[in-house]
């Protein structure tokens, strides 16, 4: 509406300079007839300047320059923005029929307002600009790694999935006994979904908080640590000691490490250990602490997600040709790697909270020809005591048995579930599956707390 109404104005514009022009044509033969009086009385009204009509005229031109201009700007953003929903629509088609797309298709299934020549023209654009490529002379055109791009940037919101899946996914989900088989469901069910290959991380030591620790004895000169994370995960450290320790003091110590150090770093928790340890009640079994912050210590730097549990596999056979699946296999066995993209996509995702990379975008040669779509699940908390920053080690040991860490909210996730696919899959649907997914394991995560320290 608005190109044309500027059109409207220029045109208006236009004709009234016409008729400006006209009139000044006709002053002029009216001056030549009064002669050289006309001419006087001119020259000593307007001396050193132009007659009144000329330059009415000229600023009535410099205007319809610039309104033409600015019809020209409007209508090359028309067009763009035209070109750009041709783009989408070429996408939506490819996803659906996995077929080249011509202009034809396009004006009879979408209503671009235009005609098919004006949509061919635009395709040619886009595949000037590499949005889109044509496969062969005769066929239709099929989106680039820079088109889906563009179609995933601009996907406004992602659809939520309706009550009736979110009933579905929570009653398959619901009847799972611990943290290991919700990941193992989770993953089965985001397959089922999507068709796709699905991949569900448990959470790491590294991510996870403390949430309680029981130390009892096992033989004359061994202790058994029992560490039980945020997450639900249970680790175990053997701890060797000369000789057992007092139960009073060793009862003392685990009540003060689970009083002082729940919902903390494990990082954090040695260090604080590690504090104890110089403390005099603490003095007889300082050996004891010390072997027990190497152990925190120790999780703390296992970076490895523990497991990856993972399913559909079987699904590329059907969607892939003979010459894709082996590197794409090797890029799924490459189960570290694989990790280590799907994590980082996770902690940088979009505002949606999904994370999508398309191609090379992944830096993975088996993941050329596919797309991954990830979203992080649970939240740790940030360790970090403010109060503690510009104070030496000596006056943080000082202060450390009278200071309570406390912890503040953190939006790292501490895991991520995500789905692999073709770069033609339909990324709407698999973006809603994997946050559905994700929120759900993110709120088993924080159930399962709850429940634990209640």
């Amino acid at each position: 509406m608005d190109f044309w109404r500027v059109l409207v104005v220029c045109v208006l514009l236009t004709l009234t300079i016409n008729i400006l022009v006209r009139l000044s044509c006709s002053i002029g033969g009216m001056t030549s007839i009064s002669g050289d009086y006309y001419r006087e009385k001119t020259r000593n009204k307007y001396s050193g300047s132009e007659p009144i009509s000329t330059r009415a005229v000229r600023v009535l031109i410099q205007w319809e320059k610039h309104l033409s201009r600015i019809a020209y700007v409007e209508e090359a953003r028309m067009t763009q923005s035209r070109r750009m929903l041709v783009l989408r629509a070429v996408v939506e088609d490819y996803i659906r029929s996995q077929e080249p797309v011509g202009s034809t298709t396009l004006t009879k299934d979408h209503d671009l307002g235009v005609s098919s020549a004006t949509v061919r023209n635009d395709m040619a654009a886009l595949e000037d600009e590499g949005y889109l490529i044509q496969p062969h002379t005769s066929a239709g055109r099929i989106p680039t790694e820079k088109g889906y791009r563009y179609f995933v940037d601009r996907l406004a919101t992602v659809v939520p999935m309706s009550e009736a899946q979110r009933r579905g996914i929570n009653s398959f989900l619901s009847g799972s006994v611990n943290l290991q088989d919700t990941l193992q469901r989770a993953a089965r069910l985001l397959a089922q979904i999507t068709g796709q290959v699905a991949v569900v991380a448990a959470p790491s030591l590294a991510k996870s908080t403390l949430r309680h620790i029981e130390i009892v004895p096992v033989s004359i000169n061994t202790l058994l640590a029992v560490v039980i994370t945020d997450t639900g995960r249970v680790a175990q450290h053997m701890l060797n000691v000369s000789e057992l320790p007092d139960t009073t003091v060793l009862s003392h110590l685990v009540n003060e490490i689970n009083a002082q150090c729940a919902s903390v770093s494990l990082t954090r928790t040695a260090d604080y250990v590690r504090q104890m340890s110089s403390r005099k009640e603490y003095r007889s079994i300082s050996k004891l602490a010390e072997t027990l912050a190497q152990a925190f210590d120790g999780m703390a730097d296992d970076e490895r997600a523990s497991e990856l549990y993972m399913a559909g596999t079987s699904r590329l056979a059907h969607q892939r040709t003979v010459a894709d699946l082996a590197p794409l296999f090797d890029a799924l066995e490459e189960q570290v790697v694989l990790m280590k993209l799907m994590s980082s996509l996770s902690e940088t995702t979009q505002s949606n909270g999904v994370g999508v990379a398309i191609g090379s975008e992944t830096h993975t040669p088996g993941l050329l020809h596919a797309s991954v779509v990830t979203s992080g699940y649970g939240r740790t908390l940030a360790t970090v005591d403010d109060t503690t920053k510009g104070e030496t080690a000596e006056e943080q040991g000082r202060e450390a048995s009278d200071r309570t860490i406390t912890a503040q909210d953190s939006s790292e996730p501490i895991a991520f579930v995500g789905s692999i696919g073709p770069t033609h899959m339909d990324y709407e649907a698999t973006m809603a599956a994997v946050r559905a997914v994700a929120r759900y394991l993110t709120a088993f995560v924080a159930h399962d707390e709850n429940q634990t320290n209640s």
